[in-house]
Parts: structure tokens; C-alpha cells; sequence
């Protein structure tokens, strides 16, 4: 009996060591994380990561960020905004993680890396020297924008004509969403953000929300809109919570979202600003280029068309702010180390995402550009239309407008591009694209609020700006065959063509702005001139073949172009 009972105790000691072992396992992980961060607090920045060491511990981090945040369910998708054509692709995780001190800061608490100066340099240039630069060249592009051309105001706008109405008995309290520091990065200072009665105004909505409010039926934003500026900002600066992969589309993508809960879509770098597009690609396998997309939103600002959604680059930890952030397991198995001890991923997509076409750091540093989120699609529906000059995406075989050179007359016959001025939104994207040598223009969007009589979307812009030495003349198609061009476009690029504008030291001023500047290399700014000749001498000819009054319709007075439509002659 006593033996049975000696027994009984042995076993039950056994029992508590193993369980007290089990939760000294469990709590070992977070002893030795908050210890790192007492080190790191100590000793200052931990700018000095090193892949090889990250690596030899990947599977203890893994399963720790596993056991800490557990993979996203289906309760905690939440669906903000999307960039996509496709309806389906704007699904992606979301992180509710009380915002910390982030931003513009070179390292932080979570051991962000920061180039030296000389990698810095060799990666995006000077930036100090940018800075400069554009202080010394300001008054050029100010003085285009202070050019009567730039200043036509917009008819009266009523409820029908802006995408949301703002009700200002609804507030949004930013409390209730659990983050703290919604207004600002640290969370310290939300009191002085709130009105009197710790309501948050219109106004002090964050910038991606403000800006999703100022959308109306003939722009994405207004010209002098102090919104832009510091949704770019943002775009730059926020702390990066959850990435995930976008589905759809042919290369890799991935969707980023803020502790502001703002999005965007982060296309990373895939090619130097010197390499050309090869000769041998199809324009359907070429890369998507990050640079694209941040100059086509500086180009389409500089011709006043406002329709490509806010684009920002951005120099990225793929470490801290890609690996150890996102939820997609497909992303983070495809991370590795090369053999140049450099951090790599490859996601997973149609073209160019394999470990031959990884993208890799410096060491885990990566470019890319972050383009703003549009509202999301159940909460402003937006329609896609096919365009009517899309390529064949065959090699062989061609498009119907490619051997039919009266192919617009039978365009101009069907709608919506019998009336109202979306034919004209065509030529106007036409120039954009022949600008930038986009071939890669297959649909379009416009918000389906609006109708026809509304502007269209320029998005997706990656496979621009590919070859400096060669013009695509076939892009200018649409615009020799319909010989149409609005008067306030034809008139802004006969400006940009001066010698007192020029629109490479335009572009090129407003590139300098962007935190990747220099942007695009000389030789490109001077094939935009070189292509902007080429667009007036394709309207001269139209004008001397059909008569002015023909070519170019007026829309800078009373009598606009909805008063007489695309299709007269």
C-alpha cells in the first residue's frame, strides 16, 4: 500500500516538471524577444542585419510568428479597397496590430535595415541632391500649373456627379477600430486631432479616405488638392501591417496594407533604369517595370488628365516589412537566401515567378511603387470595358484595326462611342500611352455611378517607359484613323511642346519628388519631346486633311463636346 502510494507521488511529480518544462518552452521564444529588444534599445539602431544568421534561425522564427499570430480565417479578411480589373482579385488579409512608431525612420524596435550611404546612392540616387535640384527648378512646373490652360474650372458639382455623398451627421469614430494611432504614428497626440466632442470630421478622415471622397465624375482628384501630397506622403511613410499576393494578372504583385488601413499595390523592381525591353519580347511578356508606374502618374498629373490613381516609390525591407508581416504561406515559403547571401522571393504567377527570375534585396532592401487603392468595388462599382483598339495578344495573328484602316467609322457607329466625349477619353489615353510607349492597353475602366459620361481610369501602367531608342507608331493608330482630339488637350500639348515648358524638364522636375528620384534616365524624358512632335504632326495632318473644326472639338467653352458628338463630321 505504502509502495502503491510512493508510486502515485512519483508519477504525479513526473506530471508537474513535464508541464512546467511545457511552459517554459512556450514562454522561451517571447523571453528571448522582448530580451533582443532591451539589447536593441541599448545598443542603439539594428540597421545591421545579416541574411545568413536571419536565415539559420528561419524555422524558430517561423513557427513562433505562426504560434503568435496564427494564419488569417475567414473573420478576419477585410476588404477595403481594390486596384484590380478583375472583381474577384481584392480579397487579402488584414491585420488589426496597435500601430507603433514607424515611418520615416531608418531602422526600428523590429530590426529594419538601413543601406549605407554608398548603397543607398547606387540604389536611388541622392536624394539630398534631388532635393536641391528641384528648390533650384521650381518655377517651371509652377509656372505651367499657373497657366490659364491648367486652371479651367469644373461645371458645378452636385450629388450625382461625386462618387460619394459625405453625410455630416455620420462620423467615424476612430477609437471603435482599436487603433490608437490612427491620425498619427505615435498615438500619442490623437486628443488634439478631435474635434470638441472627440468626433472625427470629414477632415480628419485618413488621406486614402479623403481621397477615395474627393473622387467625382471628371477627375480622381483635384489639381491643387493638399490631400495628394499627403496621401503620397503616406504612401511612403505608413508602417507596413499585412502583405498578400494579388491574385490574378501575370506577374507578381502584392497588396500592402497600412496601420491607417490603407492599401495599395506594391509592384517591386524587376529591372534598372537603364535595360530596355529586349527586341525579341512580345508586349505581352514584357516586364512590369516599377519606375512605370511611378512616372505615368507624374505624366498624366503634368498633362492635367488626373486619372491614374496617386503612385509613390518606396524603398522596402523584404524582411520586416514583406516576410515577417504577411499571412500568405505560398508567399512566405517562396523566400530564400541566394548565393550572394541576399534575401529572395518569387510568389507565384503567371510570368517570371520562379527562382531564375527571383527577386532579390540589397541585402533585403528591394524598390517598388505603391500605387493607392481605388474605393473598393462593393461600395463604388466600377464597369470594364474592352478597348476597341486592343492588340491581338497573338504572335502571329493581328487585330482587326491593324488591316482595316477605316475601322473607326464603324467604332464611332457603336456605343458609347456614338455620343458624349468617350471617344475623345480614348485619344486622350492613346496620347498617354504613345507618351509613355505602352502597347499593353487591353480594357479600361470607368465608375459605373457616372455612366458614359465620365472619364476613364488609366491604370496599370507597368510595361511604359520599356524603349527610349524606338517609337511605337502603331499605338498612335486610334488617333490617325478618328482624326479627333479635344481642344483643351491639343492646346496643353502644343504648350508642353514649347521651348519655355519642354516636357522632359517638366516631368523631370516633378520626378525629383518622388523618394526613388531619379525615376527615369535622361534618355526616356527625351523621347517623351521626340514623341510629343510626333503627336502634333499626327493632329496636323488630320487638321489639313478634315478641317479643324472637324479634328478638334471644343470643350474649354459653353459649347462642349456633349452638345455635338464624336461621330460628327
Amino acid at each position: 500500500m505504502i509502495l502503491f502510494r510512493k508510486f502515485r507521488v512519483l508519477i504525479l511529480m513526473v506530471f508537474l516538471v513535464a508541464c512546467t518544462l511545457h511552459i517554459m518552452i512556450d514562454l522561451l521564444p517571447k523571453l528571448e524577444k522582448r530580451a533582443a529588444g532591451a539589447d536593441g534599445e541599448e545598443g542603439g539602431c539594428q540597421c545591421a542585419q545579416h541574411p545568413g544568421r536571419e536565415a539559420q534561425g528561419w524555422g524558430k522564427q517561423r513557427a513562433r510568428s505562426a504560434a503568435e499570430a496564427g494564419w488569417p480565417n475567414k473573420h478576419t479578411l477585410r476588404i477595403l479597397q481594390d486596384f484590380s480589373n478583375e472583381p474577384s482579385s481584392n480579397l487579402t488579409s488584414h491585420s488589426l496590430e496597435k500601430s507603433t512608431a514607424g515611418g520615416d525612420r531608418a531602422g526600428d524596435s523590429r530590426g529594419r535595415t538601413g543601406p549605407s550611404a554608398k548603397e543607398r546612392k547606387a540604389l536611388i540616387g541622392d536624394a539630398s541632391g534631388a532635393r536641391t535640384a528641384s528648390a533650384q527648378a521650381l518655377s517651371r512646373l509652377s509656372a505651367l500649373f499657373e497657366h490659364p490652360l491648367y486652371k479651367v474650372d469644373l461645371p458645378p458639382l452636385t450629388d450625382d456627379d461625386t462618387l460619394f455623398n459625405v453625410n455630416n451627421d455620420i462620423r467615424f469614430y476612430p477609437r471603435a477600430t482599436g487603433n490608437q494611432g490612427w491620425h498619427n504614428e505615435e498615438g500619442a497626440e490623437d486628443e488634439d486631432e478631435f474635434s470638441p466632442t472627440a468626433e472625427a470630421t470629414a477632415d480628419s478622415y485618413p488621406n486614402w479616405l479623403r481621397f477615395h471622397i474627393g473622387i467625382n465624375r471628371y477627375e480622381l482628384y483635384p489639381r491643387h488638392s493638399p490631400v495628394l501630397d499627403s496621401l503620397l506622403k503616406d504612401l511612403v511613410t505608413q508602417r507596413i501591417t499585412s502583405v498578400a499576393m494579388k491574385s490574378g494578372g501575370t506577374q507578381l504583385k502584392l497588396i500592402m496594407t497600412f496601420q491607417n488601413y490603407g492599401q495599395a499595390l506594391f509592384k517591386p523592381m524587376k529591372q534598372t533604369r537603364e535595360q530596355e525591353t529586349p527586341p525579341d519580347f512580345f508586349y505581352f511578356s514584357d516586364f512590369e517595370r516599377h519606375n512605370a508606374e511611378i512616372a505615368a502618374f507624374h505624366l498624366d498629373r503634368v498633362l492635367d488628365f488626373r486619372r491614374v490613381p496617386p503612385v509613390a516609390g518606396r524603398l522596402v525591407n523584404m524582411t520586416s516589412e514583406i516576410r515577417d508581416v504577411t499571412r500568405d504561406k505560398k508567399l512566405w515559403r517562396t523566400f530564400f537566401i541566394s548565393p550572394a547571401n541576399n534575401v529572395c522571393f518569387y510568389g507565384e504567377c503567371s510570368y517570371y515567378c520562379s527562382t531564375e527570375h527571383a527577386l532579390c534585396g540589397k541585402p533585403d532592401q528591394i524598390e517598388g511603387s505603391l500605387a493607392a487603392f481605388l474605393p473598393d468595388l462593393n461600395l463604388a462599382k466600377r464597369k470594364t470595358w474592352r478597348n476597341p483598339w486592343r492588340r491581338s495578344y497573338h504572335k502571329r495573328k493581328k487585330a482587326e484595326w491593324e488591316v482595316d484602316p477605316d475601322y473607326c467609322d464603324e467604332v464611332k457607329q457603336t456605343p458609347p462611342y456614338d455620343r458624349g466625349t468617350r471617344l475623345l477619353d480614348v485619344m486622350d489615353m492613346t496620347i498617354f500611352d504613345f507618351l509613355m510607349g505602352n502597347m499593353d492597353r487591353h480594357h479600361y475602366e470607368t465608375f459605373e455611378k457616372f455612366g458614359n459620361d465620365t472619364f476613364i481610369i488609366h491604370l496599370d501602367n507597368g510595361r511604359g517607359f520599356g524603349k527610349h531608342s524606338h517609337d511605337e507608331l502603331s499605338i498612335l493608330v486610334p488617333l490617325s484613323q478618328c482624326c479627333r482630339v479635344r481642344k483643351s488637350t491639343y492646346l496643353r500639348l502644343q504648350l508642353l511642346a514649347k521651348e519655355e515648358y519642354q516636357l522632359s524638364s517638366l516631368m523631370e522636375e516633378s520626378l525629383l519628388r518622388d523618394r526613388l528620384s531619379p525615376v527615369l534616365i535622361q534618355p526616356h524624358l527625351l523621347a517623351m519631346d521626340r514623341r510629343l512632335r510626333l503627336v502634333l504632326q499626327v493632329v496636323a495632318d488630320c487638321i489639313e486633311k478634315e478641317g479643324y473644326v472637324n479634328v478638334v472639338e471644343e470643350d474649354l467653352s459653353g459649347d462642349t463636346a456633349n452638345h455635338r458628338g464624336p461621330g460628327h463630321r
